[in-house]
This record gives structure tokens, C-alpha cells and sequence, in this order.
């Protein structure tokens, strides 16, 4: 029995936001990343202040060396490769009535040079990326009005790029509208006030939850073939002990994850909705005809991101960052230096889980260790670590796959080093690819490769046996 099926997608993973840089250039807008100075867990700006370092406005310079960059996932021999088109770059204010055509042509660039060096792109349309414009004057999707411009923004990268790109997914990390919400969902309202927080999380979701189906239904419509999906951040969540209000309250803070999946996969509302929304005084805004298309159009497959465990204890504050839940730490696990626990059985048992539940394809689009990377005098960064981690999470994928889920790809986070969502660092490494820049933007940009890339290749060359040598 194979570890791995044919046609298994290995690769790695980006996001337009915390790679290209350019973030003014060929008439792109302000996203909603251009105004953040220490990534999603800080507060934006109002309007870019001149004297602020900016991380996501250079970031790696994808945006002008992306055939280089290219070339290293080529040589590491990637079937797949992960990034997201900027809205912003498309439509610079979501309002324009024609697209910018200089944003088309680049991600036209890029694709192209992704399918020659043969790597299929797998594309999220909305990864934290909503132009800041639509913020400024909607408060982001908390406004029915995104919705339409949305789908005029899908209909044409659908249309441009449907001989391209065969795997899409819509809204990245959706269920991190209650952790991240200026991220997930572009919106700003006052933390103080519980209720209203909620009512605009679950508005805006629902919002998404009909631009997510209408996004499905074009999708099929331009491109038969191809598949598209949700992405959630689903790493695991136990109860700290056996007391039963621990492993309950663990169960609901799981549901109130998966209510996104459920909403995307199944079609429908979940019935533990309603005594969410009872109990918050929460009345979504609903048109006729919402409840049909989220029915008629779910979602192809689950993508999601998986860093880490943690633990629910009874009563405690539920936080969050792009890690996923933080809870109470679990004793039985070491953790990264950002404190990120390192969990790989969890793996195999969110992919159990999550295909119990859905009967649907998975797809592992995010899951990766952030470090601290030595270079020698030679250029050399020995990160044994990072290859430890992965080659342990890959095995727990191997173990799923044997267990009957289907799991389409592995698109590691990220190949190359990015800018921190969360924090906006360069510090915090993810790739195998090092990228000479600092956290406080000054560097050469030069890349240079890490010893877990020449690992990483020979995973993907021997379709991931050689994890088992």
C-alpha cells in the first residue's frame, strides 16, 4: 500500500499580501494589509503614514522576482503551488467598472510561468487582500454590497485565467472572523460591546456565505472542470482534562469553527445556529433567495491551515492569531519558538475529523514551522528542525491517507520566507528558501536555500516514501 496517492500534489504556499510587495505599482489600491505596521494582530492605520514602516509594501519583492522564486519550487519539484490574487491589484477600490489591466497581466505572467515550470496554481481569491476602500465605505462585508462586487471581481479573473487554473478557493481562513476579523472579513467595530461584535461577525459571514456560493456557481459555469473550495484555519482543539464541561466546551469551540465548513459544505445552516443567534439577540439581514444559491453551490472540497493543537479549559477567555485557537498548553508537547505547540498527530486527527464529518475531499494548504534561522559565513542555514517537524506531520498525513480520507495536496507554509501575518516579522522563518531581509525592512532580498530544501525535494521526487527510510 502506497503512503501517498498519484497525482498527489506537493508544493508549498503563499499569499499575494505577504510576498509580492509592489504594492502601489501598475495602478494596484490600497488592500486591507497596506495599513497594518505589525500584521493582523495590530491595529490599522486610518491612511498609510509616511514615516511608518510598512512590511507588506516591499515584502519579498515577489511581485518582480517571481520567475527566480519559481525556479527554486521547480527545482524542489512542486506539482502545486499556492498563492492569491490581490483584489486590490484587480480592482483597486472593488468599485472600478473596467479591471486594471496591468493586475491581469501579472497574475497572467505568473500562472503561465507556474504550468511551464509544471506546477499547477492553486489560487485563493480572497486571502486577506479586500481592497481598503470597501472598509472605508461598506466596514468591509459587514455590507450586503460586496457581495455584487465580489462576483463581478470573480467573473473576471474566472474569465482570464479559466485555461490556467483549475483548483480555486474563495475566502481564506473564514472562520477567522471571530479571531482575526479585519483579516478575515475587512471589518472595524468596537471590541467592547459582545453583542454587536457578534452581529457584525455573523452578518459578514453570512455575506460571504452567499458570495462564496455565488462564487462556486460562476466558477462551474466558466470552467466545468474545475474544482473550488473553502480554507479554514482548523487546527485541533482538546479539552485540557476529562472534566465534562472541559471536553463540551471544547466541542463548542470547535463548532464555532466548523459552523463556517458546515455552512460552505453541507449547504446549510447548522441547527446549533439558532441558539447562538437567540442567545446574542443576533437577526441576520437576509434577502430571498440567500438560503437557495448557499444550498445549491457548496463547496468542491475543505482546504485548511494546520500549525498546532491546544486545549480548552472551563471559563477560560477564547483568543486566537493565524495559528488558529490559543488555549491552555498541553504538557505532553514542545512548541516552536513562537509558542506554537507542535502536534503532528493532531494532523491525522483533524483529517479523520474533518472527513467524518464532510465526506468531502481535504486538501492541507497551510502547515509549516515559523523559526529562528542561523546563516553561517557561508550562506548556509542548517534547520534540522523545520525538517523534523515536517517530515513528522507528513508521516500523520501518510497514516490519514491509509485511514480512507482523501486528501488531494500538501502545499507547505511558506517555501520561500514571507512577511508574518500575525506580526508582520521577517524573523519568524517559514521556508526553505531564506530571503536576507530583517524585521525592520533593511537587507539584500538575496535568497538562499536551506538544507531542508534538498529534504523537501526528495519527498516529493519519491512521491514520499523517502519519509519512511
Amino acid at each position: 500500500m502506497t503512503s501517498f496517492p498519484k497525482g498527489f500534489l506537493w508544493g508549498g504556499a503563499i499569499a499575494a499580501n505577504q510576498a509580492e510587495g509592489a504594492y502601489l505599482d501598475d495602478g494596484k489600491g490600497l488592500a486591507i494589509s497596506d495599513v497594518l505596521t505589525n500584521g493582523f494582530l495590530s491595529d490599522p492605520d486610518k491612511a498609510v503614514e509616511p514615516e511608518k514602516y510598512y512590511p507588506s509594501h516591499e515584502a519579498i519583492d515577489f511581485y518582480h522576482r517571481y520567475k527566480e522564486d519559481l525556479q527554486y519550487m521547480e527545482e524542489m519539484g512542486f506539482k502545486a503551488f499556492r498563492t492569491s490574487i490581490s483584489w486590490a491589484r484587480i480592482y483597486p477600490t472593488g468599485e472600478e467598472t473596467e479591471p486594471n489591466e496591468k493586475g491581469l497581466q501579472y497574475y497572467d505572467d505568473l500562472f503561465g510561468e507556474m504550468l511551464k515550470r509544471g506546477m499547477e496554481p492553486v489560487v485563493t481569491l480572497s486571502h486577506y487582500e479586500t481592497p481598503y476602500a470597501l472598509t472605508e465605505k461598506y466596514n468591509g462585508w459587514e455590507s450586503r454590497e460586496l457581495i455584487g462586487l465580489f462576483e463581478k471581481y470573480c467573473r473576471t479573473v474566472f474569465e482570464r485565467y479559466k485555461n490556467q487554473v483549475s483548483y480555486w478557493m474563495t475566502f481564506n481562513e473564514i472562520n477567522n472572523m471571530h479571531t482575526i476579523p479585519f483579516a478575515a472579513g475587512a471589518v472595524i467595530f468596537d471590541e467592547t460591546d459582545e453583542n454587536e461584535k457578534l452581529r457584525v461577525i455573523y452578518q459578514a459571514s453570512h455575506n460571504m456565505f452567499v458570495a462564496s456560493a455565488m462564487a462556486n456557481k460562476l466558477c462551474h459555469e466558466i470552467m466545468p472542470e474545475a474544482q473550488i473550495g473553502c480554507m479554514l484555519s482548523l487546527s485541533a482543539v482538546y479539552p485540557n482534562t476529562c472534566k465534562p464541561e472541559d471536553i463540551f466546551g471544547a466541542m463548542s469551540l470547535r463548532r464555532r469553527s466548523l459552523f463556517f465548513s458546515d455552512v460552505m459544505l453541507r449547504g446549510k445552516y447548522p441547527a446549533y445556529a439558532d441558539r447562538i443567534f437567540a442567545e446574542y439577540g443576533i437577526q441576520l439581514k437576509m434577502e430571498p433567495g440567500d438560503l437557495d444559491i448557499i444550498a445549491a453551490y457548496p463547496s468542491d472540497y475543505l482546504g485548511f491551515s494546520y500549525y498546532r493543537s491546544t486545549t480548552y479549559k472551563d471559563g477560560m477567555k477564547i483568543l486566537g492569531n493565524t495559528g488558529g485557537i490559543i488555549g491552555e498548553k498541553n504538557p505532553y508537547l514542545d512548541e516552536t519558538p513562537w509558542g506554537w505547540q507542535i502536534d503532528p498527530l493532531g494532523l491525522r486527527y483533524v483529517c479523520n475529523e474533518l472527513y467524518d464529518r464532510y465526506q468531502k475531499p481535504l486538501f492541507i494548504v497551510e502547515n509549516g514551522m515559523g523559526s529562528n534561522d542561523e546563516v553561517t559565513e557561508d550562506n548556509k542555514i542548517h534547520d534540522d528542525y523545520r525538517i523534523d517537524y515536517t517530515k513528522k506531520h507528513l508521516v500523520e498525513v501518510a497514516e490519514a491517507v491509509k485511514d480512507g480520507v482523501p486528501v488531494m495536496g500538501y502545499t507547505y507554509w511558506g517555501p520561500i520566507d514571507i512577511v508574518s501575518a500575525g506580526t508582520g516579522e521577517m524573523k519568524k522563518r517559514y521556508g526553505f528558501v531564506y530571503v536576507d531581509k530583517d524585521n525592520e525592512g533593511k537587507g539584500t532580498l538575496a535568497r538562499y536555500k536551506k538544507d531542508s530544501f534538498d529534504w523537501y525535494k526528495k519527498v516529493i521526487q519519491t512521491n514520499g516514501d523517502s519519509l519512511f527510510e
